[in-house]
C-alpha cells in the first residue's frame, strides 16, 4: 500500500511504527494500486476536542477507515482505561480506544465535502499489536479490533474490517481513482506529503534499530562455540553483538572481560555493560582484573579486534584467560577492512595464530548501520566490504571539494546552516569528524554563531554530552562509534595512501543516515 508520507513521521510510538510497516506491506497486489494510507493526520476540528490527531487513515475504492493505535499493555478497571509502556509506566486514558476512534471518525466526516463523503463507506478500527485475548464486550464489536493475533495477518484483518463496515451500511460502494485522488489532496495536499529530511533520517534510525535486533540472533551461533572469530565490515553489528554475548555469558555466572583498544569505545561499552562485566583497554587488563578480584577470566570478548592483533597483545590477554588463547573461551570481533595505523597494531601472523586456535568463524554480511546511499558510496570510493545493504534508502551522500582553506570553511558554514535551519536537524544529531585536532581544523574557523554550537568531544562524552551541541572529534578517536549525521572535513579524497584510505573508511562509515564530505585538494593555501 502506498504510504503518505513515504517514511513514518517522527513518533515516540513503537506500535505506530509497527503498524506503518504492516500497512506498507498490505494490499501490494496490482488490483490494490489505488489504496493509500496517511500517517498522523491532524484534525483542527473534532467532535468535542479543540484539536485531535488520527493515527492512520486507510483509503481505497471501498471506503475510508480510521485506525487508532495503542502500544504496550492495555487495561480497563471500573470503566477506566489505561496503557502501560515497556518501563511499566501507566497513563490513564480519558476514553476507551474505541471511543477515541469513533469520535475521530466523526471529526473526519465533518471535514469531508458531501460529494466525497457519499462516495465511500466510512468506518474505524482499533489496533493493539502487543496485547492479545481481550475479552468480549458490549462496548465494541470484535471485527473492529486487531490484537496481537490479528496483527500476524494484518492484510486479512483489514479485508474483514472493510467487509464489516460494508455490511453495517448494507451497501457496497466503489470510489473512482479520481475520487481517491481528490480525497488524498483534501486530507493531505501533495506539498505536505514529503517529510523533511531530518524526519526521513529518523525513519532510517528505526529500521537500523530493527535490523540490529535481527542481527543479534547470530549471537546464538557464536555462543554455541568455544572460540570464535566474528568478522565483518563497519556497520555489521559487531559491537552490539559483543555486548549481547557478554550479557549472556554473565547470565551463566562466569567472569567475562570485554576489551578494546580505544578509550572512547571503552566508555561506550561501559555505559551499556551488563552488571559484573569487566570492560577494559588491552593494556589495562592486569589492573582491571586486580580491581575485580579475578586472577584469570573465564571468558574474553574483544571488540575492534583488528586494533590488537599482534603478538604482545595476544600474549597479555592470554595470561588473564583460563586456558589462554589456544584453549580458553573467547570471541574476537574483527573488521576485515584495512584500518592499520589509526589505532593499535595489526600483524597478519597474529591473525593467523588466532585462526589456528579458533573453533569457528562467523562472517557478518548484513550492514545494519549505514543507509544504502552511504553504503554504496563507501564501496564505490574505497572498494571496502561492508556487507549487504540492510537498512534501506536514505538521503544521498553530499561531496564538496574546496580549492582553498577559505572555500573549505565557507562550505562547512553552508552545510551546517543547511542541516540546522533548512533541513531541521538538531545540533545533537551532527558530528564533525576531522583528521586533525580542533585548533587545526576548518571547524575552528567557522562563523562565530555556529562555533558556539560546537563541542569538542572527549572519551567521557562522545555523543552523551549536551544534545544541543554539534560534536567534534578526531576520526581515529571515533572508531567503533557512530552518529546520525556525519560531516567529514580536513581530508584529501581517497588515494593509494594507506592512512588516507583508512581515515576515509572510518570517517564515512560512522554515519548512520546522512554523510557529508568536504574534501581539500592536495595543495591548499
Amino acid at each position: 500500500m502506498r504510504m503518505i508520507p513515504a517514511q513514518p513521521l517522527n513518533t515516540g510510538s513503537r506500535a505506530e511504527l509497527q503498524v506503518f510497516d504492516q500497512l506498507r506491506a498490505a494490499f501490494s497486489a496490482p488490483e490494490y494500486h489505488t489504496w493509500f494510507a496517511l500517517h498522523s493526520l491532524n484534525l483542527p476540528w473534532h467532535e468535542y476536542k479543540r484539536f485531535a490527531e488520527i493515527d492512520f487513515i486507510v483509503a481505497g475504492p471501498p471506503g475510508i477507515f480510521v485506525l487508532e493505535v495503542k502500544g504496550g499493555g492495555v487495561s480497563c478497571s471500573d470503566g477506566i482505561w489505561q496503557t502501560t509502556n515497556r518501563r511499566g509506566d501507566s497513563v490513564r486514558l480519558r476514553e476507551s480506544p474505541f471511543r477515541q476512534a469513533q469520535s475521530a471518525l466523526h471529526g473526519l466526516q465533518q471535514r469531508l465535502p458531501a460529494a466525497l463523503s457519499s462516495a465511500f463507506t466510512i468506518g474505524y478500527g482499533v489496533v493493539i499489536p502487543e496485547v492479545q485475548n481481550l475479552p468480549e464486550s458490549a462496548e465494541w464489536e470484535r471485527a473492529v479490533l486487531a490484537d496481537a493475533r490479528d496483527f500476524h495477518n494484518f492484510e486479512h484483518w483489514l479485508q474483514q474490517l472493510v467487509e464489516h463496515w460494508q455490511k453495517k451500511t448494507n451497501y457496497v460502494k466503489c470510489a473512482t481513482s479520481e475520487q481517491l485522488d481528490q480525497l488524498q489532496q483534501h486530507l493531505r495536499p501533495e506539498f505536505e506529503a514529503v517529510p523533511p529530511l531530518h524526519q526521513s533520517t529518523h525513519a532510517v534510525e528505526e529500521r537500523i534499530t530493527h535490523l540490529t535486533t535481527d542481527q543479534l540472533k547470530l549471537v546464538d551461533i557464536v555462543e554455541a562455540n568455544f572460540r570464535v572469530i566474528c568478522t565483518g565490515g563497519a556497520g555489521t553489528g559487531k559491537t552490539m553483538m559483543a555486548l549481547e554475548l557478554a550479557k549472556r555469558w554473565r547470565a551463566s555466572d562466569i567472569s567475562v572481560a570485554l576489551v578494546c583498544q580505544s578509550p572512547w569505545l571503552k566508555r561506550f561499552l561501559q555505559r551499556h555493560a551488563t552488571t559484573g562485566l569487566v570492560v577494559s583497554l588491552v593494556d589495562s587488563i592486569r589492573v582491571a582484573a586486580r580491581r575485580a578480584g579475578i586472577d584469570k577470566f573465564d571468558a574474553l570478548i574483544v571488540d575492534e579486534g583488528q586494533d590488537i592483533l599482534n603478538r604482545e597483545a595476544l600474549t597479555l590477554l592470554g595470561d588473564y584467560l583460563h586456558g589462554g588463547i589456544n584453549e580458553g573461551r573467547w570471541c574476537f570481533f574483527h573488521d576485515l577492512n584495512n584500518q592499520s595505523g589509526l589505532c593499535g597494531t595489526y600483524l597478519p601472523e597474529a591473525y593467523e595464530h588466532l585462526e589456528r586456535a579458533s573453533s569457528a568463524q562467523v562472517p557478518l554480511t548484513t550492514n545494519c548501520r549505514n543507509s544504502l546511499p552511504i553504503l554504496q558510496h563507501i564501496q564505490s570510493q574505497l572498494g571496502a566490504d561492508l556487507g549487504h545493504a540492510g537498512v534501506g534508502d536514505g538521503p544521498e551522500v553530499r561531496v564538496y571539494t574546496a580549492s582553498s582553506t577559505s572555500d573549505a570553511v565557507n562550505a562547512l558554514n553552508r552545510e551546517l546552516l543547511a542541516l540546522l535551519e533548512t533541513e531541521g536537524f538538531s545540533p545533537g544529531d551532527l558530528v564533525i569528524l576531522s583528521s586533525v585536532p580542533f585548533a587545526q581544523s576548518w571547524a575552528s574557523s567557522i562563523d562565530s554563531q555556529l562555533q558556539k554550537l560546537v563541542s569538542v568531544l572527549d572519551e567521557s562524552s562522545p555523543r552523551y554530552g549536551n544534545r544541543d551541541r554539534i560534536g567534534f572529534a578526531r576520526i581515529e578517536q571515533f572508531k567503533g562509534l557512530e552518529s546520525e549525521v556525519v560531516i567529514v572535513v580536513d581530508l584529501e579524497p581517497p588515494s593509494d595512501s594507506v592512512n588516507t584510505h583508512a581515515l576515509n573508511y572510518v570517517g564515512m562509515s560512522r554515519a548512520r543516515a546522512l554523510l557529508s564530505m568536504i574534501y581539500r585538494t592536495r595543495r591548499l593555501d
